[in-house]
């Protein structure tokens, strides 16, 4: 049966050329001759999905995107390259439902790339793609050969060496062959040698014990996202995990997860440390902590950092998907059956014990063995001491015990059910009180309503997402800075408490803010609109992302909307007092919210920061302007058209990995984020804003009405699309609607443009067609949409004539700009404009040249050193803009 053996492919001139094949387990490859070590074309063994006979010595290959033709030297020799591919192809699939046992989320042998793109190869016409994967570096032809799988060839590190060239190039040098390589940049050239240098140093470490760990097959995909051969673990949780989930893991801290390098770290791994490894397997280690994991939340080896984040902290810092034990919620139980567990050979119960709540140093009763860790040691449980001593210092379960309550300080440990004690609690005359039992008429402690200052509703995932008795949890703070923890069974009951505790210590002026289905509701001293002067007390309640405020005489303000703040920030506490004052602006108004207590300020800031953030990846989820139109869209199409909507705007790709880390930046809290000239890229801008269009939850023109908008293409009267699209649009949410007008009036402008940027309404449907409508591009109708609205923008969008020439002035801006920046009189962005220092005289006036990246900040101390005034420690400036004129 030949592993490699000649056979003749057709290149495209249909002309069979004798080739020299290798087969293996992984790849199918082909060479010129049996001499050459670098192959001229690989086949993942994992993509074909059938091998068949197609005549006289020829066989096919098939795999899930193409279809490759050999013929043998005769049929004998055929037969036995078809046998021998499909019994390998029938192996891998036999293996599959491991890996999906594993991944829970794909079947895909795909590792994720370190580093990838494209560079120049001497020898070849064309740029290649580049990826270096572990100790491996593959070459493809384009993306899409990357995305299929069928890549040239790879490259072996452990034999390679890379020498820095000149600015942009670099060789990478083997005993067989220099691949001498050039970069976009000298930026992206050090990028790739160090990719690659990190690649030879892995190459070279010692793999002695990842292959025998490896040597369980569960092992050999990542407990977490399924990715194969993964070279890092957590030595405490007992799970082998790839490059990337480890450093997921590293944000847990050592406290929940400790990981070590299966090749580097060699001191780590004792004899005890790998046979408990190979013992446990991530198959016994997820049958705890992944056996209810829903499909739609399970990650993969090409999800996002966020995503893995996401799923690592619910896995093991809130324990979400785990088998919880039979006798959790039973603190003595569970140390009893814990002594017993170590005494044996059984380490999942022992795992299954201990991080459902049994404690690693619990008191055993026994004087000669005082701990568990003594037992396993005196019954010769060498594996169970190694386990023990990796998770003494874990800090999942640490916090409350016996009555839940903390005196002045917050827990960031997990609040695990057996530290609840049941307790029979009445609200009677302004007194909320807890006691033994029913039959009890001394209570255990009593809290006065008049004491509260702030009730939140915590969900099962914010205390441990326990699926025990403590469906739902709700805390009460008092003015002595204490705070209690309460758990009931159902989300309705605790409900019911918080609203009747609510009732009894809310002032009747702010009643109203009970009816809300509020998140949280307390007292806090603000300070805002013409009374900037004194503090004064008032009620808050955070429902979802809006903030409602009734101040002390019963007023109750304008509900802040927290997604739509123009600034979010924390001022430094006086030094001399206690309050943590902090400062929230809003829609041309400031608020000032001032905590007395740290405690329970703490968690509205928290809250409030929480609340204010994206939370989800539709657009309504997004943090929004005042127009409803997404912070992250505003900020990038203000930067594109500042900074220049150059030749091939959009239709250019910016580098794929700071697209990705933008976009991640601008969804954690686009508010933060400023895009300056020089730090950010302008591909890469426009890049980061049509991938949020393409990934965008429910698309923007929605699943609902996106069939809608694409049958309306087929019309032939301009007018009756016109007005089934006016329709469309009048039909779609709100900030979808203002979104979409906010895109196209900005495509609407580059498209002024054309004859300088090449991108004509056409160009510009080719490229946001598919993006918006989420499809493959296969048809234009998508594109005809998106030209149609912007050649039809002002009837579709009802724009009237002061909104046209309001746009038309600022167009004839920015052509001016331009025009002042190609000839060199000033930047691009650049404008002069008057400040007053104090007062409106002439003076006090001063000119300065404003370019479009300054701040307010910088802008106040241009104007302060102008004047020589020295700022002192206590001194505070501000710099208002002023409007004389609406249309200015």
């Amino acid at each position: 049966i030949p592993s490699n053996g000649s056979l003749w492919s057709p290149p495209r001139s249909y002309i069979y050329q004798k080739r020299w094949v290798k087969l293996d387990a992984d790849y199918l490859r082909y060479f010129d001759s049996e001499k050459d070590t670098y192959s001229k074309r690989l086949i993942p063994v994992s993509s074909i999905s059938r091998v068949s006979s197609i005549g006289d010595q020829k066989f096919e290959v098939v795999t899930n995107n193409r279809n490759f033709v050999f013929r043998a030297e005769n049929d004998a020799d055929r037969n036995k390259w078809i046998w021998t591919l499909q019994q390998i192809a029938e192996e891998r699939k036999s293996k599959a439902p491991e890996r999906t046992l594993m991944s829970l989320a794909t079947d895909s042998a795909t590792e994720p790339a370190d580093k990838s793109g494209f560079l120049e190869l001497r020898g070849f016409k064309h740029k290649l793609f580049v990826v270096v994967v572990g100790d491996k570096v593959f070459l493809y032809k384009n993306a899409e050969d990357y995305q299929l799988g069928i890549g040239i060839t790879y490259i072996e590190m452990n034999v390679g060496n890379v020498k820095e060239v000149d600015r942009r190039s670099f060789d990478l040098t083997t005993p067989y062959r220099i691949f001498s390589f050039c970069a976009d940049s000298e930026q992206e050239k050090e990028e790739w040698v160090e990719a690659m240098q990190q690649s030879i140093a892995e190459a070279l470490s010692n793999s002695e014990v990842a292959e025998r760990i490896w040597a369980v097959e569960s092992n050999r995909f990542c407990a977490d996202c399924g990715s194969p051969k993964p070279d890092w673990a957590s030595i405490n949780l007992c799970v082998v995990i790839c490059k990337r989930c480890a450093g997921e893991h590293r944000g847990l801290g050592p406290g929940i997860t400790k990981v070590r390098s299966l090749k580097m770290d060699r001191k780590v791994w004792t004899e005890e440390l790998i046979e408990l490894f190979q013992q446990f397997g991530n198959v016994t280690a997820n049958q705890f902590w992944a056996a209810n994991v829903p499909p739609s939340e399970a990650i993969s080896p090409s999800s996002s950092s966020q995503e893995r984040r996401r799923f690592l902290i619910a896995k093991y810092r809130e324990g979400k998907y785990r088998h919880y034990h039979p006798l959790f919620g039973n603190q003595e139980e569970l140390d009893r059956a814990l002594c017993v567990a170590v005494t044996t050979s059984d380490l999942a119960e022992t795992q299954a014990l201990l991080f459902c709540g049994a404690s690693v140093t619990c008191d055993t009763g026994d004087p000669q063995c005082p701990t568990p860790l003594a037992l396993a040691e005196r019954s010769g449980q060498r594996l169970q001491m190694e386990f023990l001593l990796h998770n003494k210092t874990s800090g999942w379960f640490g916090g409350w015990h016996g009555a839940g309550q903390s005196s002045g300080r917050l827990l960031s440990a997990l609040l695990c059910r057996a530290e609840f004690s049941r307790r029979w609690c009445t609200l009677q005359d302004g007194v909320l009180s807890y006691y033994e039992n029913d039959r009890n008429t001394v209570p255990n402690g009593e809290i006065r309503v008049e004491e509260i200052v702030c009730l939140p509703l915590c969900s099962c995932r914010a205390w441990h997402s326990c699926s025990g008795p403590h469906e739902c949890t709700f805390e009460v703070y008092t003015e002595a800075d204490r705070l209690y923890l309460f758990g009931l069974e159902s989300p309705d009951s605790a409900r019911e408490w918080l609203k009747s505790i609510a009732k009894s210590f809310v002032h009747p002026c702010a009643e109203e803010l009970v009816a809300l289905d509020f998140e949280r509701l307390g007292r806090l001293h603000y300070k805002g609109g013409l009374t900037l002067e004194r503090a004064q007390e008032g009620w808050f309640a955070l429902v979802g992302s809006t903030l409602h405020v009734c101040s002390e005489d019963g007023r109750r303000q304008e509900p802040l909307q927290l997604r739509k703040l123009q600034e979010l920030c924390e001022y430094p506490c006086p030094a001399d007092r206690t309050p943590w004052p902090g400062g929230r602006a809003h829609a041309g108004r400031t608020l000032y919210i001032q905590g007395e207590r740290k405690l329970d300020f703490l968690g509205w800031v928290h809250a409030i920061q929480k609340a204010a953030g994206s939370s989800g990846d539709t657009l309504s989820e997004q943090q929004l302007t005042e127009s409803d139109v997404p912070l992250l869209v505003d900020r990038c199409i203000d930067y594109i058209t500042q900074c220049g909507t150059g030749r091939g705007i959009y239709r250019k790709s910016g580098q794929n990995s700071k697209t990705t880390s933008l976009l991640e930046v601008l969804q954690r809290d686009a508010r933060r984020v400023c895009l300056k000239e020089g730090e950010h890229q302008v591909d890469d801008v426009a890049n980061t804003l049509k991938r949020f269009f393409r990934d965008l939850g429910d698309g923007l023109f929605t699943r609902r009405w996106a069939p809608d908008w694409l049958w309306a293409t087929a019309l032939e009267d301009e007018e009756a699309k016109v007005g089934e699209y006016r329709q469309l649009l009048a039909a779609l949410p709100p900030v979808n609607r203002a979104t979409l007008k906010a895109l196209i009036n900005h495509l609407f402008r580059v498209q002024c443009f054309s004859g300088e940027n090449q991108m004509n309404t056409h160009n510009l449907a080719i490229v946001f067609g598919p993006t918006l409508f989420q499809t493959d591009g296969k048809d234009y109708k998508a594109g005809r949409v998106v030209e149609d609205l912007i050649s039809h923008y002002v009837e579709i969008f009802n724009v009237n004539d002061q909104e046209m020439k309001k746009q038309q002035d600022e167009i004839t801006a920015i052509m001016k700009m331009r025009e002042a920046s190609s000839s060199g009189t000033q930047q691009a962005g650049d404008f002069i404009c008057t400040v007053y220092l104090e007062e409106k005289k002439t003076e006090t006036e001063q000119h300065v040249k404003i370019p479009a990246t300054m701040t307010a900040e910088e802008l106040t101390f241009e104007i302060l050193d102008r004047r020589k005034i020295v700022m002192k420690e206590k001194d505070y400036w501000s710099c208002f803009e002023v409007n004389e004129r609406e249309e200015a």
